[in-house]
């Protein structure tokens, strides 16, 4: 049977991939409302939420997912039967230098959340297990990267890969995972995770790969890659990764971890030979130069895991599920979408953001 949302609270829903989330749940399901909290940092943007202010089904909250006393708040004051869960510190390089930050929010932030679905739903509105498993749904959204890393002819992971992580963020998610499925198995608490691969598309803050190489391309700086550009991820695009999420919390199975991936391997040196090829099409440069010339070599981040790759057949064969973009035509889409919106890329790097590129790159 189809689980159907009602009244949703979504954590760092102004972020990255949980603004694509919302604009999409807003738009594929008529009769939710969504409750978006996100304490709105560097990453969590209200711009990434421009021309929502007059959608009677969406409240921004700004707040903090680790305010115990505000989550107890808005579960009960908006009826939550649902929580989807992003709000994480996420970028790798911030969780080298302040890897204090990710165990707060990622690991107890996580555990806040649990823990006030877990008074909310049992002990305030006394749901038995079974009411409680019809009728509420807490999905977590986690990373590939609890994996760690895989050699270039290792099979892709699956669902069935023990954890492995290797950078303080892929620690934290790795536990938050843990504590979610342990909410599961103890309690009875109605849950399912995703694991993602790599997201790219609009939105997207750019000290990422791929928003961060169109900025700097534009703005022609150096184009950074991390040692010899062979790194290996698998591109998701994110409006295909909220269509997976939504097709998880209405169809998947309760406990259940799902992989997400867009079946798109590709080295961080190919990525920026496609980022590089399509702006030579849609925005050359006055000196006719390719983008290429810009391509930097930097130093190697430490722990920098060599490949990621993901199996998603799991979510293909149970719950019918499959990308409905290739990276060339997600990526053109992106692209397209950066050179629409120029005032919003001007908005967010205005401030820490160019800092830190500054301090990273020396660009």
């Amino acid at each position: 049977m189809s689980y159907q949302p009602k009244n949703i609270l979504v954590t760092g829903g102004a972020g990255f991939i949980g603004s694509n989330f919302v604009r999409y749940l807003l738009g594929a399901a008529k009769d939710v409302n969504v409750v978006n909290l996100d304490l709105l940092t560097y990453a969590g943007n209200p711009d990434n939420l421009k021309g929502m202010d007059g959608e009677e089904r969406h409240t921004l909250v700004q707040g903090d997912i680790c305010d115990r006393a505000l989550v107890d708040r808005l579960l009960r004051e908006h009826s939550i039967d649902t929580v989807v869960h992003f709000a994480a510190e996420s970028h790798v390089d911030r969780s080298i230098t302040a890897p204090g930050e990710f165990v707060r929010t990622n690991i107890e932030g996580t555990y806040c959340l649990l823990e006030a679905c877990r008074q909310f739903w049992q002990t305030e509105q006394k749901l038995d297990k079974e009411t409680l498993q019809q009728t509420r749904r807490f999905h977590h959204i986690s990373t590939d990267e609890v994996y760690g890393t895989l050699e270039l002819d290792d099979p892709a992971f699956t669902e069935e890969t023990p954890f492995a992580p290797n950078s303080p963020y892929s620690a934290s998610k790795a536990a938050s995972d843990h504590l979610v499925r342990a909410y599961f198995h103890t309690y009875g608490l109605p849950v399912t995770t995703t694991n993602c691969s790599n997201n790219y598309g609009f939105y997207h803050f750019p000290e990422k790969l791929i928003p961060l190489v169109i900025l700097n391309a534009l703005g022609q700086k150096p184009l950074p890659i991390y040692g010899d550009g062979k790194n290996v991820r698998d591109w998701l695009f994110v409006a295909d990764h909220a269509s997976a999420i939504h097709r998880v919390i209405e169809s998947g199975r309760l406990g259940e971890t799902y992989n997400v991936g867009g079946w798109n391997e590709k080295t961080n040196l190919e990525v920026v030979d496609t980022i590089c090829s399509l702006l030579n099409e849609l925005k050359p440069r006055e000196d006719k130069v390719s983008y290429t010339e810009q391509i930097t070599f930097v130093k190697d981040r430490p722990g920098h895991d060599r490949r990621y790759a993901i199996d998603a057949t799991k979510l293909e064969r149970e719950l019918g599920w499959r990308p409905a973009e290739t990276f060339e035509t997600g990526m053109r889409k992106t692209i397209e979408w950066y050179l629409a919106n120029q005032p919003w890329l001007n908005n967010v790097v205005s401030g820490d953001y160019r800092k830190w590129v500054e301090k990273q790159y020396g660009a």
